[in-house]
Order: C-alpha cells, then structure tokens, then sequence
C-alpha cells in the first residue's frame, strides 16, 4: 500500500526546482528539507514523506540547481567526491537567494496559506536551514551536524526564529570545539543543541554506513516536538 502522501517535482523559478510532498491533510505548516552534497536523493525524499506524514507540506529545494540539476548521488567514492565538487561550486549569494526563493515558494502555496514555515537540513543542508534562520525569514530552523555552521557565527546576531541543533559525538568533521562555539553564539536566543554520544556523522541517514537508529529515532522525536510550534 502506498503513503497517502503526494509528491512531484514543481519548479519555483526558471530552472530552480524542488520536490514538494503534501501531507495526508492535504495542506498544513510549510517545512524545507535541505539536502546534504548528495542532492535530493531517495533518502532526501523519504525524509520528505516522512515529515509529510507528521502533517507538514514539505519542500526541497534542489541547492545543485546551477551545477547540475536534479543530480543524485550516493556516499561513497567517485559519488561522493563529485558532492564534495557540486558543495564547493555554490556561491554564498546564489545560495541566500534560493534560500529565499524556496522559503516565498512555500509560504506562498495555497496548502500552507497563513501558516508557519521552518527549515530542516541535514549536514551542508544543516548549515543551510541555520543560513535560512538568518537570512530567508523561515519561524523556525532544525540543523542536523551542520558543518560549517561554526565558521558562520555572524549571522548568530540575525536570528530571532527558534533554532535547534543536532550533533554527533563522535564527528570527525565537527569537533566539539566547534559545538561550543555554537553554543556560545546562540546564548540568550532561542535555541536547543543536542549531542548523541555514541553517534558519528550522518547519523540520521539509513542508507549510511554511520546510520544510528537509536539517536536518529531520539533526534526526529525532538525535532518533531520542537516543531510543533509551527502549528
């Protein structure tokens, strides 16, 4: 039996597209997924029926757009060093812009019509969904190991939104230096970090060799809960 979900492919600006899921309901709170350097693979997509599913109308918006559209990669080898090239590619200016390009989009749908939008990203897409706290005006962010985040504190200082982190303990790209540096930036805004101790880097994602049910099932009942204020 299939999800009683319905997704496609919609374009937001000439070339710029994303893959739309809506919930059972049919309309309900707006949520961006963001991709990590994998593009909107099948785990992006499942990520994005799984929060239809929880009642959000959710957009992911292709970040390769420019370099390579609609590319899907997988994590290892050649597949992941050609997501490493495409990450490199992305100029700052471009990215704001389809970060607010996406976040217009979604609000401005009849199945989210006067209803909240949030953000959620996972690894490069976990320093977008920060970005997007910021800059593209979304009510709340989720940043599952966001790397870079901590070398983008400036931007700290224009969140008004709700933001919560998600950190792995055992990350060999993010060390905990880095999460408390976040940490320290966000002191006095609203905000949640979480870190999974026994959890590596892409924790979340089942097709990776470092998926981690228990902290990824502990992750997505936070994120759920911390969402809800979307509603």
């Amino acid at each position: 039996m299939s999800l009683p979900v319905h997704s496609e492919w919609i374009e937001i600006e000439p070339g710029f597209a994303a893959h739309l899921t809506l919930p059972p309901a049919g309309s309900g709170p707006g949520l961006l997924v963001l991709q990590e350097i994998f593009g909107v693979n099948d785990h992006i997509r499942a990520v994005a029926r799984q929060y239809a599913m929880d009642g959000f109308v959710v957009l992911a918006p292709d970040v390769f757009w420019r370099q390579s559209p609609r590319i899907e990669l997988g994590y290892e080898g050649h597949d992941r060093q050609r997501g490493v090239e495409l990450a490199g590619q992305l100029q700052p200016a471009e990215v704001v812009a389809d970060l607010q390009a996406a976040a217009t989009a979604l609000r401005g749908r009849a199945e989210t019509a006067g209803r909240k939008i949030g953000a959620i990203g996972y690894c490069m897409g976990g320093r977008l969904a920060y970005a997007a706290a910021a800059l593209a005006g979304v009510d709340a962010a989720v940043a599952y190991y966001g790397g870079g985040i901590q070398n983008q504190l400036d931007l700290a200082g224009r969140i008004t939104c709700p933001v919560q982190f998600h950190y792995a303990g055992r990350d060999d790209h993010i060390p905990p230096a880095a999460v408390d540096k976040v940490r320290a930036a966000m002191a006095g805004k609203p905000h949640e970090i979480h870190v999974y101790p026994d959890a590596m880097h892409g924790f979340n994602c089942w097709a990776r060799a470092s998926y981690d049910a228990p902290s990824a099932a502990l992750a997505h009942g936070r994120s759920l809960q911390f969402l809800t204020q979307l509603f």
